[in-house]
C-alpha cells in the first residue's frame, strides 16, 4: 500500500492544479492564434510545482 500512496498523490496534485490552470486559461478570453502558446508554460509550470510540492508533502 505504502507503493501506491506516492504516485497516487502526484497524480491528485498533478490533477488539481493542471484543471485549475486550465479552467483560468480557457475563461481568460485569450485569442491566440495557437493556444499551445498559453497551455506549454502551463503544464510545464504544474509539472514543476506538483514535483516541489510532492517533495514538500512526502518528507
Amino acid at each position: 500500500m505504502k507503493k501506491l500512496v506516492g504516485p497516487l498523490r502526484r497524480a491528485l496534485i498533478y490533477g488539481l492544479i493542471s484543471y485549475g490552470g486550465l479552467v483560468l486559461i480557457n475563461n481568460s478570453e485569450l485569442a491566440l492564434p495557437n493556444m499551445w502558446i498559453a497551455y506549454l508554460p502551463m503544464f510545464i509550470g504544474v509539472y514543476v510545482v506538483t514535483q516541489w510540492l510532492d517533495k514538500k508533502l512526502g518528507d
